[in-house]
């Protein structure tokens, strides 16, 4: 396993403490699932920029996906 170190001042190094505290978790596992999050949230990003582009304005109303559906 690595380890990694982050440089903060100390209020900011006070606010991840209570707030990793406050969620029940260590600051390892904190900073870690805060990391993921940031780098889940760039990719659905990338994701949504990419099913723009391929939009072509096509719409279905509710009762036409029920239909398609059969339900």
């Amino acid at each position: 396993m690595s380890t990694m170190t982050m440089r903060v001042d100390d209020v900011d190094a006070e606010i991840v403490r209570k707030y990793a505290q406050f969620e029940g978790k260590t600051i390892s596992d904190f900073i870690r699932d805060a990391v993921f999050e940031k780098i889940e949230d760039q990719e659905d990003l990338a994701t949504l920029r990419s099913a723009i582009a391929q939009d072509d304005g096509t719409r279905y109303s509710h009762d036409q996906v029920l239909a398609e559906l059969g339900l």
